[in-house]
This record gives C-alpha cells, sequence and structure tokens, in this order.
C-alpha cells in the first residue's frame, strides 16, 4: 500500500513540473507580445531553467541521500508554490526569469529524487524501465494538459493582455497539494543510505570517476543530443505556428499540444513494446521516422499562411503532421535514462541522475538558444530543418551505446 501511495506521489510530482517546466514555450511567445523583447533575448529563458537545473544538480547530487529523497521533493514543490503566487504580483521580464531558475532548481530535487526512487520501488530491470517510461509518459501529459491551460488565460484580442499570468495562481495551488500528498507519503530510504554507506555522499570526485567510464560518457552525449532536439522543437512550436503558419495565439498554443500528445503516447507504448523488441532496433526505428517527418512536414508549410485559421477544424496541414514527431521521439530518453541507470549499483543512481540531469539541462539550453536565434536570422522553417542535424549526430551515438552496453553486460 505504501509503495502504491509512492509511486503516485512521483507521478504528480513529475505532472506538476511537466507543466511548470514546458511552459518555457507559451511564456516566449508571450513575453514578446507583453514585453516586447526579440526572439533571441526570449531564447534565454531556456538557460534561466537549464541552467539552474544543470547547476543545482551539481551541486546537490552528491548531498541528496543525506538530506532524503522525500524531504528534496518537499522542499522543491514549497519553493515552487511560492514562485508561482509571486508572478502575478510582479508581473516583469525579469520575474519570469526567476520564476524559470527557480522551476529549474526545484526540478533538479525532484527529478534526482524521483529517478533514485524508481530503484527502491521496483525489484528489477524490467519493472524499472516500465515504470520510468510510464513516469515519463504521466509527464509527457503534464505537457499536454499545460498547453490547454494557458491558452485558456490567453486573450488573442489583446496581445499585450497580461490575464495570461493568471494561470500562475492555479499551478501554485497544485504545487501545494502536491506537497501535502507528499508529506503523507511513507518512503523507505534505507536501502540506498545503506548501499551508500562505503561511498561518501560529499564527494564530487564519485561523480567525474563516472563520467570516466565510457559507457557512460557515451550515454551522457546521447542524452545532450536528444534533449537539445526536444527542446529546440518543443520550446519554439507556439512561436512557429504562430509566426510561420500565422495561426492565432491561442490556437498557436493549443496545437503545440500534438508534440505532447504523440510524446504521452510514444512513450506508453514504448513501456509495452520494449518489452517484447530489442530496445536498440526501435529507438534507431523511431529516429529514422523523426527524420523523414522533418523533410515532409515543413515543405508543407508552403502557403500554409494563405489563408486565416480560426480553429482546428480549419487549421494547414502543416500544423498536424510536424508535431508528430513526439510520437516517435519521445521512447529514446527514457530508455536509455533506464538501460544506464539499471546497468550501476543502486547507490550510485543519485550521482548517476545528476549527470543525466546536468546535460540534459545544458542540452535544453544549447538547443533553445540555437534555435532562437536560427529562427531570428533565417527564419522557423530553417530553424527547424536544423533538427536533422543533431538527429543524424543521435543516431551514431546509439550505435555506439549499444556496443559498450554489450561489453559492460558481458
Amino acid at each position: 500500500m505504501q509503495n502504491w501511495q509512492i509511486k503516485a506521489s512521483l507521478f504528480l510530482n513529475y505532472f506538476v513540473f511537466a507543466i511548470l517546466l514546458n511552459s518555457v514555450g507559451t511564456v516566449i511567445l508571450q513575453v514578446q507580445n507583453n514585453y516586447g523583447v526579440t526572439e533571441g533575448a526570449a531564447s534565454v529563458l531556456e538557460a534561466f531553467k537549464d541552467l539552474s537545473i544543470a547547476i543545482a544538480s551539481f551541486l546537490v547530487s552528491s548531498y541528496i541521500v543525506r538530506i532524503g529523497y522525500k524531504r528534496a521533493m518537499l522542499l522543491a514543490l514549497l519553493v515552487v508554490t511560492l514562485a508561482c503566487f509571486t508572478l502575478p504580483m510582479v508581473p516583469s521580464f525579469w520575474t519570469t526569469k526567476l520564476l524559470f531558475a527557480a522551476v529549474g532548481i526545484s526540478f533538479a530535487l525532484i527529478k534526482i529524487s524521483v529517478y533514485a526512487t524508481i530503484g527502491l520501488v521496483t525489484k528489477d530491470e524490467k519493472e524499472h524501465i516500465s515504470l520510468m517510461n510510464f513516469i515519463e509518459s504521466f509527464f509527457m501529459v503534464g505537457i499536454l494538459t499545460g498547453y490547454f491551460v494557458f491558452s485558456y488565460f490567453v486573450d488573442d484580442n489583446n496581445p499585450q493582455s497580461q490575464s495570461w499570468l493568471n494561470v500562475y495562481w492555479m499551478l501554485g495551488s497544485i504545487s501545494f497539494l502536491a506537497f501535502l500528498l507528499l508529506f503523507t507519503a511513507k518512503l523507505d530510504e534505507s536501502q540506498a543510505k545503506a548501499e551508500n554507506a562505503d561511498v561518501p555522499p560529499s564527494d564530487f570526485s564519485q561523480m567525474f570517476k563516472l563520467l570516466a567510464l565510457p559507457l557512460v560518457l557515451v550515454f551522457i552525449i546521447c542524452a545532450f543530443f536528444y534533449v537539445l532536439i526536444e527542446q529546440s522543437i518543443m520550446s519554439w512550436l507556439p512561436t512557429y505556428n504562430s509566426k510561420v503558419l500565422q495561426l492565432p495565439t491561442s490556437l498557436s498554443i493549443q496545437m503545440a499540444s500534438i508534440l505532447a500528445g504523440g510524446s504521452a503516447l510514444g512513450r506508453g507504448l514504448a513501456g509495452i513494446v520494449m518489452k517484447k523488441l530489442n530496445w536498440y532496433v526501435v529507438l534507431s526505428a523511431c529516429l529514422l521516422i523523426s527524420a523523414g517527418l522533418v523533410l515532409i512536414a515543413i515543405p508543407l508549410a508552403e502557403g500554409a499562411h494563405d489563408h486565416v485559421a480560426t480553429g482546428w477544424g480549419d487549421a494547414p496541414m502543416a500544423a498536424f503532421v510536424f508535431p508528430m514527431i513526439g510520437l516517435f521521439l519521445a521512447p529514446i530518453y527514457p530508455a536509455i535514462n533506464s538501460l544506464i541507470l539499471s546497468s550501476l549499483p543502486k547507490y550510485q543512481h543519485g550521482l548517476m541522475s545528476g549527470l543525466i540531469i546536468i546535460f540534459s539541462a545544458l542540452g535544453g539550453t544549447t538547443g533553445s538558444i540555437i534555435t532562437g536565434n536560427i529562427f531570428g536570422a533565417f527564419g522557423g522553417k530553417t530553424a527547424f530543418y536544423f533538427s536533422l542535424v543533431p538527429i543524424a549526430i543521435l543516431l551514431i551515438g546509439l550505435y555506439f551505446f549499444r556496443r559498450l552496453k554489450q561489453k559492460h553486460s558481458a
């Protein structure tokens, strides 16, 4: 019973942070409308979020066993609750940056704790990869929900309206409810502490020793480029819909939800499919199909703005096709995360989770800033064609990851 309660808590925590973290694409569009900032300037919101995640992960991953996973998650939820309530009271581009910094720091605590806790509440590798996929799938459900929640508060008739900031009163309340649920849940962390007894929790060198392992190093490269692809598309899809496809603001945000919906479905299906099929074959096929979708979907944007769309029914085909890339990209990240974690002893899961989060955050920031600047200089279509480069690099990285995984398991 306690096991199910803590699992439910992990799902809800991820759901809350999914909405907050991935609202960055919507907020990038809104700060351009509200505060008159350029595409390049707006792209730094991704950096405030992701660099905060990376720095916090580096600083706390070695200490988190000492702090306790439950305490770390409770602290994160409390900080985010306060940050959400502050933004609508003090609206500005700077307070928006500070919100994403607070969300980033808090998510570092949440994600390290969630990843490490999965190892405590699962019995074997199959259960581990299954729970990982379902939790990551629920993360995408949170993103999907977030698009509709934010679009509800947007005023299409007044681009300068700050009514969308009222969404943070609701998000702060949900975060506080998540805090209360976790507070009443019980988590036995004795296994992690016992296995970690001979490894100094404050020794940062342990993290760098992990990074020196060839298997871990190649994994880090794969994780970096995956998140670079995902965030460059996710963060800029609302702006792409608005400025390239000429959709109304609220519709631009809503239709970006197709990406999240496809991702949620992709990760849910992957939890079933990869119990039967070889993970490398599945993930390689997903990347090849993703590249094909880029080549098919972006040319469809030509002439898409010849008529003004007012809703889903008359939106151009390009708005539906390109976001389906999420269905095929989504299984990659939870699968490789599970594979690397299940290859290591449980006492190293906290440190490994820290590395995952650090390099994922750096990949997200890099992807969003590069895409934002290409978008501003050469247009949205060129910016999204750029995704073919990291897709090719990731395909090569997975090949070497498989070879090293086979050697490690031998």
